[in-house]
């Protein structure tokens, strides 16, 4: 088992207890048993890539959130932050070169 296997395990643990869902209540909203959620997060079982949708659809996070806790929220906060800094950076550039003429 590699490292990423192992966040994404910890991850959808994570997510899902914080959630409050447990493994059947999981199972039933991405439509396969609780043995195979079971399955996933006890090691034995890699989940496609159509269950991952799933399961990250049913935790309502983003599926890059099941390999990197926080990664859209993150990608989310420096966007705003670079929009919000470039949009003030370029309003008084403008400021700047339509004084000077």
């Amino acid at each position: 088992m590699n490292k990423y296997q192992k966040d994404l395990v910890s991850n959808l643990k994570f997510y899902r207890e914080k959630q409050k869902i447990s493994q059947a209540k999981l199972a039933e909203l991405c439509n396969c048993s609780a043995g195979t959620i079971g399955c996933i997060e006890s090691f034995r079982q890699l989940p496609s890539i159509d269950l991952l949708f799933s399961i990250a659809n049913a935790l309502e996070i983003h599926p890059a959130d099941l390999f990197l806790r926080n990664a859209s929220s993150v990608s989310t906060k420096l966007k705003d932050t670079l929009e919000s800094r470039l949009t003030s950076d370029i309003k008084a550039l403008l400021e700047t070169y339509f004084q000077g003429q």
